[in-house]
């Protein structure tokens, strides 16, 4: 009877349980949103999230899952639990909440299913997951799971015939009703008035619109030209009234509305997708024309814009950036009738200097200024953290008013931080009352950005060529591994060896790098201002959470089985590993013995800079997680802090027995006493047992404790005169973070010992050379890269090897150059970053100063070019001089070794360009067309802006 009871409480409790609308409840109480005039029938959890946010989406979750584990629970007071019944009972559910609701309510039956069978339920996961990984196809995956459902039920439960069918029937109920229905997030066209369906960017309307600069602009359809002018105008600057023409509109249609005429000019210019992006400026690679008076000028005029993406120059030109061939929009513009006009970079590309403002400025249009015909008045201005303008320090003087150029310094930073932080290139004008924006778009030679805002925390020193070329690709490597946890597919396209580089000789991180990853994540735009400007890390909520839920899971797994990998790591490869160096014997080993054993050390290095980087973000994360105090943490396992409170024990000791003692003869004194020796015994075995440790880190230059024992002995002296208080016993402390707190010191502990023997290693390796002559001071070994070492074993390098003493000398004067920096800047820009060089007046008669527009040093025989007329084969030896450099000359000057111009500034097309394909320039050397001959041998200069003659 109970049974019977049972049966008709399913059939009749469970279909309306799922057609309880719970999730159109909750939506319409916490936002005051009805699915229907949305237009949505398919009400699912899916939904909720998107029309309701986080937290109506994790509502409904729970309230969906309730129902599915709900109906099980009913089922098992009446029959035994995992019966058949409970099968049908998810499907009584599914029926009535298709009835309701039009859809599966997957979210129930996957908890229901689960409450009635976990260990079915699990497998099924299992299977799916390896199956979804080989297949990745969405169609595919939803029903192959369906069908598997009745296999692993009768696998697992053949002898229960009725589970089996009530199995087959469940999935095939499922199968049928996806049938039925469609995709969560289509709009239904008969219950969907017109005016409910999102406003959609006129650029994707089937009827051709205007559009205008007023309007919001999609940078991958209209350009980032246009994109970035209309969103300064939503911001409020002042840009000129403009339209735009997208690469499939007809023309006809816009000529007919704007009418130019001699009373309103129009300008022209392109806006081609991908042209001024953060990698690629097209500086120059397309046209653009003033004065547009007439309709058929203005049809001309778009067709020539539109057939300039098409020219070899700007086909090489997007070849050599790697950029991918996509469409031409147009701007027009009403024209700026200048006063003044010109252009403006937010930072000096080429010195770098943290508050510089570059800008050039000319009477008139701005066009010569940026097409390289005219050398501009430049200004540099400097502008600090202030609204007061006349506290901006200008450099330059001219006829342009000096109020002017204060407030475009003011205006292109400004600028700069709108766009969070990126340096800016931009072309004004002012018309005599309004300063006006024409163009803005990054300075691509300043991306990446790097900062040392994380990288000083971690490695806080200066860093050797050599230690850097070992540590860079296993850090980066590293890294990425954890990225690609995180961000799963999405991790496609990065280059995790890009992640960090060494300027100054100190480590900076790439931040352009990181900010890129935080957009994958979802997370704020504005997270490059946490890197950039020291700002708070944006808040993360749950929406962002809940969509990279996946990845952190992951994470999360990884760091759990942490501590069982390293034991596991240690046993097979670290213990046995360590054991196997410490037996050689280095004396006895030849320079090829040597290099295998630098290879099988830096092997071992790569596997523990896994748990180098990782333990620490595990003890970080736990600490957080738990809210568990500093002082709540024993590290006296660290090896440092182990090392230093032995050594102040004993200095206690010391002190102790010799209260009265001289610092200058204290272990001289020692000797001479049975207590004192006993100290200094015990100083040895200290010593001997730390001996690995540094004080640089991984920076293999710096000696160890057993190799520079008189600082250790200083150490202890300093310790004995210092006064401390006994600390007493450390009482060992347990926990989940302690856990990893001493998981991470025995980590430190590995990759320490193993840094110590590489040191070591390359020591001896250094002492060979030293004797046979390769190398000439001791040290100089650290000036290398590994893979220079590499070469030099194995003797096939002959360039490197007659270049060997310069390389080094090099390098070593530019390491010590950056040893006595006070300071250095916390941010570098580009791949070239300007150093602080020591300047110097070479001799005034073969010696021609101009304006330094690309940075870099080279020399090579002078080609003299007057025109674009017959132009010569340009070798990869030759030094262009020109008389001008505007953007006609861009494809054959791009060959060149160097670059001289009669005219022209930092900021001309040819100057970008010079930028972007590394070619040292010097422009605004009056006559160097007169000056020079062909064939002379002359070095151009491209941070000081000098050509020295040199026959």
């Amino acid at each position: 009877m109970l049974e019977l009871w049972g049966i008709f409480v399913i059939l009749l409790i469970c279909p309306l349980l799922g057609a309880l609308p719970l999730i159109s409840w909750i939506t319409h109480i916490w936002k005051g949103r009805e699915f229907a005039q949305v237009g949505v029938n398919n009400i699912s959890v899916s939904a909720a999230f998107y029309h309701g946010g986080a937290a109506v989406g994790i509502l409904a979750i729970c309230l969906e899952s309730l129902k599915g584990i709900g109906v099980v629970l009913l089922c098992r007071l009446f029959f035994p639990d995992g019966s058949a019944w409970e099968l049908i009972a998810l499907s009584a559910l599914i029926l009535g909440r298709y009835s309701v609701g039009q859809g599966v309510g997957i979210t129930s039956v996957v908890w229901g299913f689960t409450f009635h069978d976990p260990l079915a339920a699990g497998f099924l996961f299992l299977v799916a997951s390896i199956c979804f990984t080989i297949v990745r196809d969405r169609q595919l995956a939803k029903y192959g799971v369906l069908a598997l459902v009745p296999v692993i039920i009768g696998i697992i439960h053949a002898e229960d015939g009725l589970r089996v069918f009530a199995a087959v029937a469940f999935a095939a109920l499922i199968g049928w009703i996806y049938q039925q229905i469609p995709e969560t997030w289509t709009l239904s066209s008969n219950t969907t008035s017109r005016e409910n369906i999102p406003d959609l960017s006129p650029q994707l309307r089937s009827e051709q619109t205007i559009l205008s600069l007023d309007d919001h602009l999609d940078g991958a359809i209209v350009g980032q030209k246009a994109a970035r002018l209309s969103q300064l105008r939503r911001w409020g600057y002042p840009v000129p009234k403009g339209w735009v023409l997208s690469p499939y509109d007809d023309p006809e249609i816009l000529i007919e509305y704007l009418q130019p005429s001699e009373l309103s000019p129009l300008v022209v210019r392109s806006s081609a997708v991908g042209e001024d992006s953060d990698q690629a400026s097209s500086a120059g690679q397309y046209q653009t024309f003033l004065n547009i008076t007439t309709k058929e000028g203005l049809r001309r005029a778009i067709a020539l814009v539109q057939e300039s993406y098409n020219q070899p120059a700007a086909i090489q030109y997007r070849r050599d950036r790697q950029l991918h061939d996509a469409a031409m929009a147009v701007l027009i513009q009403q024209q700026v009738q200048s006063v003044y006009a010109g252009v403006a970079f937010s930072r000096d590309p080429i010195t770098q200097e943290q508050d510089a403002v570059v800008i050039e400025a000319v009477a008139g249009h701005g066009t010569p200024v940026v097409a390289g015909r005219v050398t501009p008045e430049a200004y540099r201005a400097f502008v600090l953290d202030t609204d007061n303008l006349s506290l901006i320090q200008l450099e330059g003087k001219g006829r342009v008013p000096a109020a002017l150029i204060r407030q475009v310094a003011y205006l292109v930073r400004r600028l700069e931080d709108r766009h969070h932080g990126i340096p800016q290139d931009i072309e004004w004008s002012y018309d005599g009352q309004m300063l006006w924006v024409l163009q803005t778009r990054p300075i691509s030679t300043m991306s990446p950005i790097w900062t040392r805002k994380l990288a000083a925390a971690m490695v806080p020193g200066l860093i050797h060529p050599l230690s850097w070329s070992i540590h860079q690709p296993m850090i980066s490597s590293v890294w990425g591994e954890l990225f690609a946890l995180l961000l799963g597919e999405r991790v496609r396209g990065f280059d995790f060896s890009q992640g960090a580089n060494l300027y100054h000789s100190r480590v900076y991180c790439n931040a352009s790098l990181l900010v890129q990853i935080c957009r994958r994540l979802n997370l704020p735009a504005n997270s490059l201002e946490f890197f950039t400007q020291g700002k708070d890390f944006p808040v993360i909520n749950w929406d962002i959470l809940i969509r990279n839920f996946p990845g952190i899971q992951r994470l999360f797994l990884r760091e759990f089985s942490l501590e069982k990998d390293f034991k596991r790591d240690y046993h097979r490869t670290f213990a046995t590993a360590l054991s196997q160096i410490q037996q050689e014997n280095l004396e006895e080993l030849e320079p090829s013995a040597l290099l295998q054993r630098i290879d099988f050390i830096c092997d071992c290095i790569r596997k523990i800079t896994y748990y180098q980087v990782s333990a620490p973000l595990s003890v970080a994360l736990r600490q957080h997680l738990l809210r568990v105090k500093d002082g709540k943490i024993d590290e006296s396992q660290i090896p440092e802090e182990a090392a230093l409170r032995s050594l102040q024990e004993l200095a206690m000791t010391a002190r102790e027995l010799f209260p009265d003692f001289d610092p200058e003869t204290l272990f001289e004194d020692l000797a001479l006493s049975v207590k004192g020796q006993e100290i200094i015994q015990e100083f040895d075995r200290l010593v001997e047992q730390y001996g690995y440790l540094n004080e640089g880190g991984i920076n293999l230059a710096s000696p160890t404790w057993k190799e520079d024992k008189p600082e250790v002995k200083l150490l202890f002296v300093q310790l004995m005169q210092t006064i401390t208080p006994d600390r007493g016993k450390k009482i060992r402390k347990k926990g989940a973070v302690q856990r990893r707190v001493n998981l991470k010191a025995q980590v430190r502990e590995i990759y320490a010992r193993l840094l110590a023997e590489l040191r070591w290693t390359l020591i001896s390796l250094e002492n060979i050379w030293l004797q046979t002559g390769l190398l000439y001071d001791g040290g100089d070994i650290f000036f290398l890269e590994i893979e220079e070492i590499r070469r030099l074993v194995s003797n096939y390098d002959e360039e490197l090897l007659t270049q060997l003493t310069d390389v080094i000398q090099q390098r070593r004067s530019q390491f010590n150059h950056d040893t006595y920096l006070t300071s250095v800047p916390l941010l570098v820009y580009g791949h070239k970053p300007g150093y602080f060089h020591l300047s110097h007046s070479p001799s005034t008669e073969k010696t021609l100063q101009g304006i330094p527009v690309s940075s870099g040093k080279t020399t090579g025989k002078v080609k003299i070019l007057q025109s674009l007329q017959n132009l010569p084969e340009i070798d990869p030896d030759t030094i262009v001089v020109v008389p001008y450099a505007d953007y006609g000359w861009a494809a054959h000057l791009i060959r060149a070794k160097g670059i001289i111009a009669e005219v022209g500034g930092k900021l001309s097309h040819l100057a970008i360009l010079a930028r972007e394909y590394n070619i040292p320039a010097v422009m605004d050397i009056h006559h160097a067309t007169h000056i020079l001959k062909d064939g002379q041998v002359v070095t151009i200069d491209g941070f000081r802006g000098v050509v020295e003659i040199l026959d």
